[in-house]
């Protein structure tokens, strides 16, 4: 059954023995990402959403498609499915150039290969991130299929023999209507894989697109509603163990000695195992191992643990955002400008460290055989986790099997450079010599004190207005802690300048003549730092547009018509701002304690703008009410999907704008679950509606474009409603105060 995990390996039994073991770990960011030659393994599971039979026999048309005798029409996903929709969005492609007919269409995760799978847009590496899935498969995709067309047809033209050009194609069925011949892809797909596929297929004019574009049904649906869909929580093999592992409280403490004495008299416990960076506990099931956890007694050894609270760091990045003079943009002479200037506004804006916060925490199966090392997880990046571990057991990448399965969420979290938890679970299953079969489990708390966060940060703002309200000039400072320094991506870094620590601010679109941008790259900060949805865009994007809005305020001009000025020169920002502000009605009067606010935003390619409306009591407490959202990513493949990628942004966006934030004690994490990371309830989503830009652009992304205006546009609708200026992430209480 698709969707069902391969149990047809040797059966281990479970361990029985209670042993201590101690194990040298892997060393930091010790390697380097390579790309080695790939067998042609194929998957050992059929991971894809569809609940269907097997197929009898399936005909491979080139890496992507396989079309079964069934009539089934196979594509090997690439990527990484953790919510946003890829194993529609891919299919659709694919169906809409085959000609397929959607019901035959299933999605199977593609092996890891970089010499097939490589995302195109990172070289040879396969990996989902940047909202880069749909955008680097496009072409990709189309090709594959016309080709699989192209070859379905040539094979019917030699069982007909007729001419090619008299064949049509059209909802899965291949037919000749003067000699009234007609064949299935299942009837043909044996004889169409001997054919050789042309060079360069002929693509479809968009003009004639029948599916993209058109509501399809999700095709992971049934299997996400009927719980048969696979997550790496799910996946069980014969005799596994489940490992948890005792993380140290503070950033960068390591272990300087432990006592496995009452962890071992837990019933079901079997070994205790230390790893670099904690000691893991393992038993015949999860609730034995945390109990073994709970029992396990760590002294350890903080000597170069992070020991600061977050008002001391932030302290010291307000300093360091003075002096940040490493210059991401220059545009003409700002500090000229900023000094003739007959206004000149600053302000600063602080932003904290935030939790990706995922449904389903980290977790891994890891099974070690001889000479190869299987791994079941919700895999990001592949390649990357196919390095580590092949760095960890000795083997060569191309011996490290890794089944991709849907991962509840991600945000980013799984796009770890140097692979945290997949690292852990082979080291583990390597310290107990590959006996059983490893699951490791990271609780909740597991990821909201131990594992990676958006970075903190701090902005100095300053805009010059002349006595037109006219912004003469714009300086942005930051400091922000890099997400690539120190990790195997650390070349991507040029001239000291993370692009992810800028991005959204030294690309601004809009028309200033004197524009500086200057980054102070924090480097002394122990905090583990990653990418989270919409990366620095999520910063930056809040900062621009909250500091845009208050300058058009302080210059007497309505917040949308300055932007509409600025953007003059750059047509698919100002159709989105001009299409959010239509459908939400910019410019009428909401009446007293109400307000709207306006942003616009441009990443991973896409644009967006947002318009929020609020309520406000006279105690200062308030409602978002509405949020009206236009969006131009390019060719719209999934009109259903891209609505859902923006109401999911808009709610993420929201729920850190209103109360999310991770601060320290002494150096220590103090938000452990949801009760003090309070993630958005559905009964405080607002109403939202999307609006998507018809284009003939090619598409681009929507996993994340949809969350850097939230915060802006929302800040700026308080400040309509009340007067007052939020500087400082998140909300909280602060208009009550």
């Amino acid at each position: 059954m698709l969707g069902k995990i391969d149990t047809r390996h040797l059966v281990r039994p479970a361990l029985s023995r209670r042993s201590f073991l101690t194990v040298v770990g892997l060393s930091g960011a010790g390697f380097m990402i390579g790309c080695s030659d790939s067998s042609d393994t194929e998957p050992l599971a059929e991971t894809g959403p569809a609940d269907a039979p097997q197929p009898a026999t399936q005909s491979a048309m080139g890496p992507f498609v396989r079309i079964g005798s069934d009539n089934t029409v196979t594509v090997l996903i690439k990527h990484l499915d953790k919510g946003q929709g890829v194993t529609t969005g891919l299919p659709t492609i694919v169906a809409e150039e085959l000609d397929a007919d959607w019901s035959q269409m299933r999605a199977e995760f593609a092996p890891a290969d970089p010499t097939r799978y490589n995302n195109l847009f990172f070289g040879p590496f396969q990996a989902t991130g940047g909202s880069t899935s749909i955008a680097n498969s496009w072409t990709q995709l189309r090709q594959a299929a016309a080709g699989a067309r192209s070859m379905l047809v040539d094979a019917a033209a030699a069982r007909w023999q007729v001419p090619a050009a008299d064949i049509v194609v059209a909802k899965g069925v291949v037919s000749h209507a003067a000699s009234g011949n007609e064949a299935s892809f299942g009837e043909l797909a044996s004889a169409a894989a001997d054919m050789t596929p042309p060079a360069e297929p002929a693509l479809k004019d968009p003009k004639d697109f029948t599916l993209i574009g058109t509501h399809v049904s999700r095709l992971d649906s049934n299997a996400k509603t009927d719980g048969s869909a696979i997550y790496t929580l799910d996946v069980t093999r014969p005799g596994m163990l489940t490992a948890v592992v005792q993380h140290p409280p503070k950033f960068g403490a390591t272990v300087a000695s432990f006592d496995p004495t009452a962890a071992l008299d837990v019933p079901g416990v079997s070994e205790v195992v230390e790893i670099p960076r904690g000691v893991a506990v393992l038993a015949d099931s999860f609730w034995s191992a945390k109990k073994g956890r709970d029992a396990l007694e760590v002294v350890w050894a903080e000597a170069d643990a992070e020991q600061r609270d977050s008002s001391e760091l932030l302290d010291e990045y307000k300093a360091l955002a003075e002096q940040a003079s490493l210059p991401a943009r220059s545009d003409g002479d700002v500090s000229a400008a900023l000094a003739s200037a007959d206004n000149v506004v600053r302000r600063e804006y602080a932003v904290p460290f935030l939790a990706h916060a995922t449904m389903e925490p980290m977790d891994c199966v890891v099974e070690l055989r001889e000479d190869v090392c299987e791994i079941w997880t919700g895999a990001q990046l592949q390649t990357g986790d196919q390095m580590v571990a092949a760095h960890i057991t000795g083997l060569q990448p191309e011996q490290v099997i890794i089944n991709t399965e849907f991962a509840g969420g991600s945000f980013g979290r799984r796009a770890v450079p140097g692979s945290d938890y997949v690292a852990e679970a082979v080291t583990i299953a390597k310290a107990i010599d590959g006996r059983a079969p490893v699951k490791l489990i990271w609780t909740r708390e597991d990821d909201m004190a131990s594992g990676f966060y958006r970075p903190m940060s701090y902005h100095i703002m300053e805009g010059a207005l002349d006595s037109d309200g006219n912004i003469g000039a714009w300086r942005h400072r930051l400091a922000v802690q890099s997400i690539l320094a120190g990790t195997a991506f650390e070349g991507m870094i040029q001239d000291g300048i993370d692009s992810a620590s800028v991005e959204g601010s030294r690309g601004l679109p809009y028309a200033i003549p004197n524009l500086q941008v200057d980054l102070y790259d924090v480097a002394d900060v122990g905090v583990p730092v990653l990418w989270w949805r919409s990366v620095g865009h999520t910063q930056n994007g809040y900062v621009t547009e909250a500091f845009i809005d208050e300058l058009a305020v302080q210059a007497g001009k309505d917040p949308y018509e300055l932007r509409r000025e600025l953007l003059k020169d750059h047509p698919r920002h100002l159709g989105v701002l001009e299409l959010a502000a239509e459908k939400a009605g910019w410019g009428e009067d909401l009446g007293p304690g109400r307000g709207r606010g306006i942003a616009m935003h441009e990443s991973f390619g896409s644009f967006v703008a947002e318009v929020v409306d609020v309520t406000v009591n006279e105690g200062g407490e308030f409602s978002v009410d509405r949020v009206v959202c236009a969006v131009d990513c390019g060719i719209a493949i999934n009109p259903d999907v891209i609505r859902a990628q923006m109401e999911g942004g808009i709610g993420y966006g929201l729920s850190a704008a209103l109360r999310e934030e991770v601060t320290l004690a002494g150096g220590e994490v103090q938000q452990r679950n949801f009760d003090r990371y309070r993630p958005l309830r559905i009964d405080e989503m607002p109403d939202i509606d999307v609006h998507i830009v018809p284009s003939a652009e090619a598409p681009t992304g929507v996993g994340e474009p949809g969350v850097p205006p939230l915060a802006p546009a929302l800040v700026n609708a308080l400040a309509d409603a009340t007067g007052r200026r939020i500087y400082r992430m998140p909300i909280g209480d602060q208009l009550e105060a």
